[in-house]
């Protein structure tokens, strides 16, 4: 299971870079709308930013396999 799990890190490492640099840039942009708009404090702002993305992404992989499985 790790030799696996480490290929796949070898085999995608750029994809894996871009993507983690996307969601760090994605937490502080959202914290930063979520502050200026919501007038909130910094935690609470992070909170959001961080927990709202994780929720969509099992949404998108639920919705994702349901959608695969109608064909």
């Amino acid at each position: 299971m790790k030799k696996t799990i480490y290929q796949l890190y070898l085999n995608n490492r750029p994809t894996l870079l871009r993507t983690f640099v996307y969601t760090i840039g994605h937490f502080c942009i959202a914290a930063g709308v979520i502050l200026t708009v919501g007038g909130v404090t910094l935690i609470v702002a992070m909170t959001d930013a961080i927990v709202e993305p994780l929720l969509n992404s099992v949404w998108y992989f639920v919705l994702d396999k349901w959608w695969a499985s109608k064909k």
